[in-house]
């Protein structure tokens, strides 16, 4: 018995010891102290030298100490053992190529090769290897022979990806779409490939050559697959016209298809603010489906395109059409989302808030499930919020955030009590709020809680009265209600008597956003430039770069001077939340090949 307890005493301590070993040789590799990690590796392979990722690692230490030599030695005994990895000679040819003996080495790649008429099973992994130190003519032969050899292997999705790489674009885009039609890979697993090569410009010369291909395949052969890649393409060059034809072939051809993508394009037109061809999605949507919501969805994007710029008179014809929809479909749970829009419209566009309330409390009778009645609760809360009904709307918030905690519903509702709170004046309970969703899983609401947590605990600090504070809460709120003229004035009075105190970078950003609303571009212009000017360091600086880089590209059109506030936060605030869609702008505005 003590023999037995013994030896699991001692097995333990040697696994115990290997594991050490393995974990020191991973954290010196990654750290980059090859000369204390190969210490480790030696331990290792000594120990068990059937590990391919131990012997990898030792050649790697090696090679990066520059022992050539001792790489050599291990990898003239590993070749020699019996069934020794054929990698292995890729490992030694490689070894010769940093040494510069280009003969030498490809003699190593060659053999490799050889091996794959012994076992064309090899093929997958020596290909992937000459993968790894870019040596593509090599992998493509490795690929190749071994399908030549037994055809049951394919390897075309991995030379595809090849001649991709080679710069071989004809033929890599041949090769991915011929998997395709050979249903040797999915359609979305292709797109995902060539999306590398494509960008948004038309005239772009990978673009230019997948639309040639595209419809020399498509004269060829009637697969809709076709039109689902040039749709693909045109969305991505932002012609949604062009785009819709496509689709529109797809569902005629297509008996009992979705109308799903027709709606996923109009979103997407619309969301880029292509209203013509958006317009004519939704229309061709409500003439062909047959779907009651899909229809109606349609119907009420239409209207929202209408309201973009609309005038009192237009905003009585849009109420008509609301009334018009509610008479078609009435109230039912399948259609919350026209009640939830007709309040909206009621409130935010007519100042017509109890009549809102009093739809959507009606629609919180209907047989709701969880999601559907936070849905509603949410709309009714940001209702009673602009009526300044702010204790009411607190708590159908509350209910949202309890019973749907950990979703992005129960987060957004979340926020909204922060913000209401924060409206009514009470900054301490708003601040709990928003501290517990600086950790929210969706990223826009985690940072529209950092600005507003920030905006409390900075300006309370300084001022304990929070004099300013205050009025900066009034403004936003008139702002939320749509009175933007009040908002800009309350805004002005922070600015001329809280001078220099560090609300004013906040009031100079909200009032920009307003002035852009009634299209005083040179005044929102001037804001954003103080800013910058004055609070380079402050927390909204790379707000203030973002938001005049993109007026001067959206709405001035200077894309020069778009550039260089993209280019100011790329080089100087690159934790900023708007960092990534600055490098996208700026790489498109200098001409970049960008997805």
């Amino acid at each position: 018995m003590r023999l037995i307890l013994f030896l699991v005493a001692y097995f333990a301590v040697l696994t115990f010891a290997s594991a050490q070993d393995d974990f020191l040789a991973k954290r010196y590799f990654e750290d980059g102290a090859f000369d204390k990690a190969v210490v480790f590796y030696e331990k290792l392979v000594e120990k068990d030298p059937r590990r391919t990722d131990y012997a990898e690692g030792l050649i790697t230490c090696y090679q990066q100490l520059e022992r050539y030599e001792e790489v050599e030695k291990f990898l003239f005994e590993a070749i020699s053992q019996d069934r020794s990895n054929p990698t292995f000679n890729i490992e030694l040819g490689y070894n010769y190529t940093l040494q510069n003996n280009t003969e030498k080495a490809n003699q190593y790649y060659d053999r490799a090769i050889s091996i794959i008429n012994k076992n064309p099973n090899y093929g997958y992994g020596i290909g992937l290897r000459f993968q790894k130190y870019a040596l593509l003519d090599y992998a493509i032969k490795a690929y190749a022979k071994a399908m030549e050899l037994n055809p049951k292997l394919d390897y075309n999705y991995q030379m595809a990806r090849i001649y991709g790489e080679q710069g071989d674009i004809d033929r890599m885009f041949s090769s991915y779409l011929s998997l395709i039609i050979e249903g040797k890979s999915s359609l979305s697993n292709v797109v995902r490939n060539i999306d590398d090569f494509i960008t948004s410009d038309s005239e772009n010369e990978n673009n230019q050559k997948l639309k040639t291909i595209l419809l020399q395949n498509a004269q060829k052969d009637p697969n809709v697959t076709w039109n689902q890649l040039l749709s693909w393409l045109f969305i991505q060059q932002k012609q949604y016209g062009s785009a819709f034809r496509q689709e529109k072939a797809i569902y005629k051809r297509m008996d009992g298809a979705s109308i799903q993508r027709l709606e996923n394009l109009g979103d997407i037109a619309f969301e880029d603010l292509e209203t013509d061809a958006a317009q004519d999605i939704f229309e061709y949507i409500i003439e062909n489906t047959n779907d009651e919501v899909a229809r109606l969805n349609a119907q009420l994007n239409l209207i929202d395109i209408q309201l973009l710029n609309a005038e009192e008179k237009q905003l009585i014809e849009v109420q008509k059409q609301y009334e018009e929809l509610i008479a078609i479909y009435g109230y039912k749970s399948q259609t919350l989302q026209l009640q939830i829009a007709y309040a909206n419209f009621l409130t935010f566009k007519r100042d017509m808030p109890d009549e809102a309330i009093e739809i959507l409390k009606n629609s919180l009778e209907l047989p709701l499930n969880a999601r559907g009645t936070a849905f509603v609760k949410l709309a009714l809360g940001d209702i009673l919020v602009f009526n300044k009904k702010f204790n009411q709307a607190l708590i159908y918030f509350s209910q949202i955030q309890k019973r749907l905690k950990n979703d992005v519903l129960g987060q957004n509702a979340r926020f909204k009590v922060a913000q209401t709170s924060f409206y009514k004046g009470d900054f301490d309970w708003s601040l709990t709020q928003l501290k517990v969703l600086r950790s929210s899983t969706s990223q826009l609401i985690a940072n529209d809680a950092m600005q507003l947590s920030l905006l409390i605990s900075d300006n309370s600090l300084e001022d304990s009265t929070q004099t300013a504070l205050k009025k900066y809460a009034r403004a936003d709120l008139l702002a939320y209600q749509n009175k933007t003229k009040e908002a800009i004035d309350e805004l002005n009075g922070i600015l001329l008597d809280h001078k220099g105190e560090k609300i004013e970078d906040e009031a100079l950003l909200k009032q920009s956003e307003l002035l852009i609303k009634l299209k005083d571009y040179e005044a929102a212009k001037f804001n954003y430039q103080k800013i910058i000017e004055f609070y380079a360091n402050g927390i909204l600086a790379d707000d203030a770069h973002f938001q005049l880089g993109e007026l001067y590209r959206t709405i001035l059109n200077e894309p020069e001077k778009a550039k260089i506030q993209y280019e100011k936060i790329i080089y100087n605030y690159q934790d900023s939340y708007y960092f990534p869609k600055a490098r996208q702008h700026f790489r498109i505005l200098r001409g970049d090949a960008v997805n």
